[in-house]
């Protein structure tokens, strides 16, 4: 260790294992919590093999479902889980599914324990796009279905669109606080094999990613790089298992514990360890609407061949984690076993392939990228410009 570090960190319980959702009861009880209003989308909550062990699980603790939440992270679905929340007296959240619905859990908290009105939350996003978290937020406990990596997460997305009346045009933004922090993980293999393996696949790419960018995010520290480099481990293996056919909970065992561990500590008061991965995939799916795994699938071996141009990115930690520690070049190897992976995963492989921009319309899209707070993060003596982003992009187009 060559510098002083600094790891604050302050994660919920953690309950993972196959049939870990039959523990969810006891949790709460454990907790304190009596009465759980589950937040998720309309396709989770009305498919029996999902809802059905989420509400067995609750048991008495049950106090209703809202099934509305949409990939969006609308503010106005917030505010109707809000009415949801109060009207069934409950004390807790329970989020349900991907990424969006953990969000949209957390939104719902940062409004039941704000006396604010809507409008008022709304003006806020818009004039700083970002919404401020009230002293004591209701509790929120994430069950995932997917593999993206948001479960220990204090941060959350927002967006508010001019048909809910609430803002004049299309408005969006970010939230991090470490309130937000659920108060419980329940990640249970049989659960996430219950996802289609198109979508795992897609958010697999973004959870993986996560791993990748703790090594050699600027703010590395000898905790993240143990549980990142582990987790990377696994999931590099269990990954694989997506080539080979169908996914049951017993392949996704391995993945659902690298995944836990890629996550753990990446989210602190002092800040994230997502960095230039992430920053182009929030460039490229902020305004166009490429699926944000689809968006790493296609950037992340570009992004890793400009990065290792220009820094060393610790590839030696990272061709370690992946397996590739012997090789002769060890930047070539890693962005080769990233590649292979994602083809593993049957993701799209050019920017041209998806949702996303032309050509001439990269340079916006690289200044839109440095602008990236997760642009910041990137490794010490890396200095991009403008001109070296557009030309990542036009690489992987």
């Amino acid at each position: 260790m060559s510098e002083r570090f600094r790891f604050a960190y302050e994660p919920g319980v953690i309950r993972a294992g196959r049939g870990c959702i039959g523990d969810l009861e006891a949790e709460l009880a454990s907790q304190g919590f009596e009465r759980a209003l589950v937040v998720c989308g309309s396709t989770v909550g009305s498919t029996p093999t999902v809802i059905d062990p989420v509400t067995e699980g609750l048991g008495e603790r049950l106090a209703g479902v809202f099934a509305e939440t949409t990939p969006e992270k609308r503010l106005a679905t917030a505010a109707a889980a809000v009415e949801s929340y109060r009207t069934h007296d409950a004390d807790v959240l329970v989020g349900l599914g991907g990424g969006s619905s953990l969000d949209v859990a957390k939104l719902t908290a940062i409004l039941a324990g704000d006396d604010r009105a809507i409008q008022t939350v709304a003006d806020e996003l818009v004039e700083t796009g970002t919404i401020s978290v009230p002293d004591d937020p209701a509790p929120v406990v994430a069950v995932p279905t997917t593999l993206a990596g948001a479960d220990l997460s204090q941060g959350a997305g927002v967006t508010a669109d001019p048909a809910s009346g609430l803002v004049d045009s299309a408005a969006s933004g970010g939230i991090s606080d470490p309130k937000l922090m659920p108060r419980a993980v329940l990640a249970d293999p049989e659960l996430v094999a219950t996802t289609p393996k198109s979508i795992l696949a897609a958010s697999a790419m973004n959870g993986f990613d996560k791993g990748i960018e703790t090594l050699y995010a600027a703010n590395a520290t000898p905790i993240t790089d143990a549980t990142a480099g582990r987790g990377l481990e696994l999931l590099a293996h269990g990954l694989q298992a997506f080539e080979d056919g169908a996914v049951d909970a017993a392949a996704l065992e391995p993945v659902v514990e690298g995944l836990l561990l890629v996550q753990y500590g990446i989210w602190r008061p002092d800040g994230v360890k997502m960095s230039l991965i992430h920053a182009f995939g929030h460039g490229l799916t902020r305004t166009y609407p490429v699926q944000q795994g689809a968006a790493h699938a296609v950037i992340a071996p570009h992004v890793l061949e400009y990065l290792f141009a220009q820094v060393d990115a610790r590839r030696g930690l990272l061709a370690e984690s992946l397996g590739v520690g012997d090789a002769a070049e060890l930047a070539t190897a890693v962005v080769e076993r990233v590649i292979e992976i994602r083809d593993a995963l049957g993701l799209p492989t050019r920017l041209r392939d998806v949702e996303g921009p032309e050509p001439e319309e990269f340079e916006g899209v690289a200044r839109s990228i440095l602008a990236d707070s997760f642009a910041a993060n990137a490794p010490p003596g890396f200095e991009p410009t403008v001109e070296e982003i557009a030309g990542v992009l036009e690489n992987a187009y």
